[in-house]
């Protein structure tokens, strides 16, 4: 498994799929998940709620509409209250993960999961997510490439800190 940690829009890579850190009920309204909808269109949020809602800890796949990505992975960091921490964001991050698995996905982009809407520090959710995926380092099923992608500068700086010993 590659990890590589870039700065760039999640929803331009030409991936085999992106994760949107989701809510429980698959609505697709701000931060990576609106940019998702905005970019990829409405039907990736259709095809979504059909499967609302589902528990943090669950994910779902979707096509990825109009997304150079095939799929998009919706991987719930919160409730509805908005509110997540390291455990969920944990679960979010081994669900994608997983889901991803059960697809054969090879490519996988992941943004910087709970930072947004769910207000956790950018080194948090970077040692959180760090922690998850090298649970599967060795796993011969997972992705070959995993991409964390950051929009802001300083997403980027905390995540290549976090990040530099496996990339």
């Amino acid at each position: 498994m590659r990890i590589k940690v870039v700065k760039g829009d999640i929803t331009s890579l030409g991936v085999d799929a992106i994760v949107n850190p989701a809510n429980t009920h698959l609505v697709m309204g701000g931060g990576v998940a609106g940019a998702i909808k905005r970019k990829g269109g409405k039907e990736i949020e259709e095809e979504a709620r059909k499967y609302a809602p589902i528990k943090i800890g669950e994910a779902v796949i979707t096509s990825a509409g109009k997304l150079k990505a095939k799929y998009v992975i919706h991987s719930p960091t919160m409730k509805l209250d908005f509110k997540t921490d390291e455990e969920k964001i944990a679960l979010a991050t081994k669900a994608a993960i997983e889901k991803a698995i059960e697809f054969n996905i090879k490519s996988l982009a992941f943004p910087a999961m709970g930072t947004g809407v769910g207000g956790i520090p950018f080194k948090i959710a970077a040692e959180t997510m760090k922690n998850e995926i090298l649970k599967y380092k060795n796993n011969p099923n997972a992705p070959e490439e995993i991409l964390i992608v950051l929009y802001s500068d300083d997403a980027y700086k905390d995540f290549l800190e976090v990040f530099k010993d496996v990339i």
